[in-house]
């Protein structure tokens, strides 16, 4: 007797993923290569380069997150989706309200 509708799961194309993979190897590459050519001291290099690594990895775990707080609200409102029409299954408008 549920009114809410169906979410449908959508997966990802293969074009997509390859898309998203080869920019982010590509974005990466790029400023590294950048990096390795800048005319400065190794040391100034070296701290971008961890600069780099840093961003990179703070960016997969911001990416993880999001992807489980999302997944835990989706996961919060069937949770209340099931209770409220419980709820409304077992009620009987035509009983007598109990004291």
């Amino acid at each position: 007797m549920s009114r809410s509708t169906p979410k449908v799961v959508v997966a990802h194309s293969p074009a997509w993923v390859a898309q998203t993979w080869l920019s982010f190897a590509l974005s990466v590459g790029v400023t590294a290569v950048g990096i390795w050519n800048l005319p400065v001291d190794i040391w100034v290099k070296s701290f971008l380069g961890m600069g780099l690594l840093f961003t990179v990895g703070s960016t997969f775990s911001l990416s993880k997150t999001v992807r489980d707080q999302h997944e835990m609200e989706q996961l919060g409102t069937r949770i209340d989706e099931a209770r409220v029409s419980r709820l409304l299954s077992e009620h009987d408008p035509l009983a007598p309200p109990k004291m």
